[in-house]
């Protein structure tokens, strides 16, 4: 359970397919905003495999402000993903929207993400807790960090203890970019819990040229990975393109922010290639 006074609890590290987040261990989970077509995925998923990243994201539903905007291939393109992660390797991480998707999610993801619009969705965060797979919980957009703890508390409660923490910007009276990131809650939330905690740069920041500062920042501060939007033709994507790093100049950022990483001490959790693929 949460640790909710300091001194603070070592983080735990939380391995998943055999890859390590928390600890020493820094992960780096990339790939497209959604999932929008057998070529676009297969693309991005061999992008992030080669660059050495952990993870590999991508949404097959999405929760949009608008009901007009794209909704997400739903479960085609959790069969999408799961090619990509029969081609690659690569553990998949995606977002799982209603308890009634919750058993088509977990048939292809090795982590399932609330994201920021349902972290105080309590019953899907209790669905989430008795299904037992390791869970990327979002701050909410307008959460305290208390919130977001006590929200993380109704999937620990129901004995799943495999919770990540993502700080990924909060609403504030700033119109120059997204949202503004609270670097500050990862030591803060590294005081007060014992559980993983990364940052997503590229919701913050809303704008590509921002999103490898705040990666690096994020790194040196402190946090357990990085959740980081990929594609590999930004200006054709169908979502959030203007957020989204380049997919030709993703292996660059890997090794930048490995060197920042480094300095807190950490070190780059990526995945082995398989045999028979080349890296």
């Amino acid at each position: 359970m949460i640790e909710t006074q300091p001194p603070a609890a070592e983080t735990e590290a939380l391995e998943i397919a055999g890859r390590k987040i928390g600890g020493s261990s820094f992960a780096i989970i990339a790939g497209p905003c959604a999932v929008e077509s057998r070529e676009q995925l297969l693309e991005a998923a061999q992008i992030v495999h080669d660059a050495g990243a952990t993870l590999l994201r991508g949404g097959a539903y999405k929760p949009r402000t608008s009901p007009y905007a794209f909704q997400g291939l739903g479960q085609e393109g959790l069969r999408l993903l799961a090619e990509a992660k029969e081609q690659t390797g690569l553990p998949v991480v995606t977002e799982v929207l209603d308890p009634r998707d919750l058993e088509h999610v977990l048939e292809v993801a090795d982590v399932i993400q609330i994201g920021s619009r349902n972290m105080q969705n309590y019953a899907l965060l209790a669905e989430a807790g008795r299904c037992g797979a390791p869970v990327l919980l979002k701050r909410g957009l307008s959460s305290t960090l208390d919130e977001l703890l006590m929200a993380s508390e109704y999937i620990l409660r129901e004995g799943n203890e495999a919770v990540i923490l993502c700080e990924r910007g909060i609403r504030t009276f700033e119109t120059a970019y997204r949202f503004t990131l609270d670097l500050a809650a990862v030591p803060v939330l590294k005081e007060r819990t014992h559980l993983p905690v990364i940052v997503d740069p590229s919701h913050a920041a809303g704008r590509r040229e921002l999103v490898t500062p705040l990666s690096l920042a994020a790194a040196a501060v402190g946090a357990d990975g990085l959740l980081v939007e990929v594609h590999p033709c930004p200006e054709e994507a169908v979502c959030d393109g203007p957020q989204s790093l380049v997919g030709s100049e993703f292996a660059g950022y890997v090794d930048r922010v490995r060197a920042a990483a480094a300095l807190a001490g950490k070190t780059l959790s990526g995945v082995a290639p398989l045999a028979g693929v080349v890296a």
